[in-house]
């Protein structure tokens, strides 16, 4: 008997699992299905690449196998909420092997694909439906689906869906499932605000937290370049052409620089594609396909591939820029050493990207090796006060000179001030991502 046998599993469910080589639990599986079992609604928290897909789905689909009833044209028993695309068709992807020879139907319903062969899987009726959460409300507003006769509800990658500006989607999607239902939120990151939705939604839940939020996986080896905008691309064509054989993930943040980043790529001699919300659904699961087959080496994304993608041959991430959201480098070097392998990930930051750096390292509580060059200073903003004795007037030092500004341990050389100078490619998550 394993450990799944004595959480109260269904034996064929821990035989499905044998069958794909998963004898025991992860952590964040072992604490959060024995309350998920028990009907309590659950908040887990665990980095990257741990397994929540399962801690949730496993007593989903008991609970689902306990009743012995069967939806109702256009209904669904049970509804999974993704922000991305990709993390949606993952979800059912993992789910699959358990339901099948069962009579559990699961549904997958995106944008970015067409809509009418979802309505017309929806006029059976759906066991686990995994919906994105604007696609959702088409199908809502077009009498497609209905909600009612939903009993649970789970929130993958919540935070995400917050900063995706989902959060009016959410709490309208939530009004339309009774009240009377089990509802699991599961997340690597849990921000304060995220704190306050999940007291509005769940019920007296059970929290499990199995890692600190925000905590990066102990097998992913950190380092960052401190390094001028226009040298990014000659570094990254000479770092990548040292590991030509192993898959690489580089993010970007923005969908049109992704695609001048590919092209760049491609002319260096580089098997590389690119996915982010400009991207058609097929283009996408085209790109990600040829990425696991290994006939792409090189995948350019934005924050779209940062939650959910599942690729354990992924060896190496590169933070080509920084991301403005924090919490999403996390869950990018979450991409790498996933299932125990090891993994790493390469930053890159430009003058303009301190801040963005020193708020990452926040979120990490430590400060990542410095593999190149020297972090560069703070602007001081012109329109603060003046320190006493100041002589005033915005300076950089060349080259990013000393490890002034608190990282390193060195001595400052001038004071910090409170302003950076950001790049014309920022943009908001939602931008980055949809």
């Amino acid at each position: 008997m394993n450990l799944f046998d004595e959480m109260g599993l269904p034996a064929v469910l821990v035989r499905k699992l044998g069958a794909q080589g998963i004898s025991e639990p992860t952590p964040i599986q072992t604490h959060a299905i024995p309350h998920a079992l028990n009907g309590f609604d659950v908040i887990g928290l665990a980095q990257t690449g741990t397994g929540k897909t399962m801690a949730f789905g496993l007593p989903l689909i008991t609970r689902l196998m306990e009743d012995a009833g069967r939806p109702a044209p256009k209904t669904v028993r049970s509804l999974i909420l993704a922000p991305t695309r990709e993390l949606a068709g993952q979800i059912r992807d993992a789910l699959l092997p358990l339901v099948r020879d069962t009579p559990i139907k699961i549904g997958v319903v995106v944008g970015g694909a067409s809509i009418n062969p979802q309505i017309k899987q929806l006029d059976r009726g759906i066991d686990i439906l995994v919906a994105t959460p604007g696609r959702l409300l088409d199908l809502i507003d077009r009498r497609a689906v209905r909600l009612d006769a939903a009993r649970f509800l789970v929130l993958d990658e919540a935070d995400q869906m917050l900063d995706l500006g989902f959060i009016h989607a959410l709490r309208r999607i939530a009004g339309l499932i009774p009240a009377e239902r089990q509802t699991m939120l599961f997340s690597a990151t849990m921000p304060k605000q995220m704190e306050e939705i999940a007291g509005a939604y769940l019920r007296h839940p059970k929290r499990v937290a199995v890692s600190p939020p925000g905590k990066a996986a102990d097998n992913v080896t950190q380092e960052v370049h401190f390094i001028a905008k226009a040298a990014k691309p000659d570094l990254l064509i000479e770092l990548l052409g040292k590991h030509k054989a192993e898959l690489a993930l580089v993010f970007g943040r923005t969908k049109h620089g992704s695609d001048k980043l590919a092209r760049r790529l491609e002319q260096a001699g580089f098997a590389v594609a690119a996915i982010h919300g400009n991207k058609s659904q097929g283009q996408r699961e085209r790109a990600l396909q040829a990425f696991r087959d290994g006939r792409v080496k090189v995948l350019v994304a934005t924050d779209v591939a940062a939650r959910g993608l599942d690729i354990p041959d992924v060896k190496h991430v590169y933070n080509y820029e920084l991301p403005n959201v924090p919490d999403n480098y996390v869950h990018r070097i979450g991409r790498t050493a996933r299932a125990g392998r090891d993994g790493a990930a390469i930053a890159f930051c430009a003058p303009d990207e301190m801040g963005e750096l020193k708020d990452i390292q926040k979120v990490l509580g430590t400060t990542i090796p410095v593999a190149s060059g020297h972090p560069w200073e703070v602007l001081p903003d012109p329109k603060a006060a003046k320190p006493a004795g100041g002589r005033g007037g915005p300076q950089r030092r060349g080259g990013g000179g000393g490890f002034g500004g608190g990282f390193g341990g060195g001595k400052p050389q001038s004071k910090p001030g409170n302003r950076r100078r950001r790049s014309g490619g920022g943009g908001s998550a939602r931008a980055a991502a949809a």
